[in-house]
């Protein structure tokens, strides 16, 4: 992996990385989204992963723990799948908790279904205006 991961084998990387951190990545974003919290919130948790990642290749497989390059690389594949994560569950949020209101329009997104602030007065109870 040449300066990047400099005593490191793929395995490795794979297995701590890949496997161990990009796996709490994943639940960190879906729990953040889940507790209704904004996405940033996940910058601070994956910039900790980060380094939780570089002491577990220090300390099982006694890489380099102050590799700066190895961090950011680290960092950014967890801030990449936390990112999924988190819009993956807000979207299905959004559609199953306000089903009325919204309809998934991809993967990624969603959309207000058709006339769903027109009668908005009549779902709430309230009187029709004249």
């Amino acid at each position: 992996m040449g300066e990047l991961y400099e005593n490191e084998t793929f395995l490795q990387i794979a297995l701590v990385t890949g496997f161990l951190g990009g796996g709490a990545a994943w639940l960190t974003g879906r729990a953040i989204a889940g507790t209704w919290r904004p996405f940033w919130h996940t910058m601070f948790y994956m910039l900790l992963l980060g380094a939780v990642a570089r002491f577990f290749h220090f300390a099982l497989f006694e890489a380099t723990l102050l590799s700066f390059p190895s961090y950011v690389a680290d960092t950014t594949f967890f801030v990449v799948l936390s990112a999924l994560s988190w819009r993956l569950t807000r979207v299905r949020q959004m559609v199953t908790q306000y089903p009325w209101l919204y309809e998934r329009s991809g993967p990624f997104s969603w959309r207000k279904r058709a006339g769903a602030g027109s009668d908005m007065t009549q779902k709430s109870g309230a009187a029709p205006s004249p």
